[in-house]
């Protein structure tokens, strides 16, 4: 399994604009496509999973998750925010780099957890950061990607 198989053209937004993270958390929900009332949906499910405790996990990544009905299988979404925006990061850092990963609760492949962990191995590679702040399209994206065999 590569991360590259989850993602599309229309999943990956280089740059976001939103300047808050519940902003992002929107324009992130809004690349998957689905209609508004399952937008709301993960949003809020989102949301609730920031309140347990932030997704930033530092080096100005974080990696917001969840699980719901809306979604019929694993969905993956990247953006990169040029500046940054303030997400509770553990190293109290803005975040530049978001991941979105939604998936319904139950799988019948069971990917969402070795996803999320193939997402977080790949923030922790030390020139990561770096290179996804130069990214200019979903083209450089996937070529990450497959550089690194993730």
């Amino acid at each position: 399994m590569h991360l590259r198989e989850f993602f599309t053209d229309a999943t990956v937004k280089l740059p976001l604009s939103s300047l808050t993270g519940d902003q992002i958390l929107l324009e992130m929900v809004a690349l998957l496509g689905v209609d508004e009332r399952a937008s709301e949906t993960l949003v809020k499910i989102l949301r609730r999973r920031e309140e347990l405790g932030s997704t930033g996990v530092g080096r100005g990544i974080a990696i917001p998750h969840g699980r719901s009905l809306v979604v019929s299988r694993l969905r993956l979404a990247f953006g990169h925010h040029p500046a940054g925006v303030q997400y509770k990061a553990i190293d109290d850092r803005p975040v530049h780099n978001f991941f979105l990963i939604v998936a319904p609760p139950i799988e019948v492949s069971n990917q969402y957890l070795p996803v999320l962990g193939k997402i977080a191995q790949f923030a922790k590679d030390a020139d990561i950061p770096e290179r996804l702040a130069k990214l200019t399209s979903p083209a450089d994206f996937f070529a990450l990607l497959d550089e690194k065999g993730v």
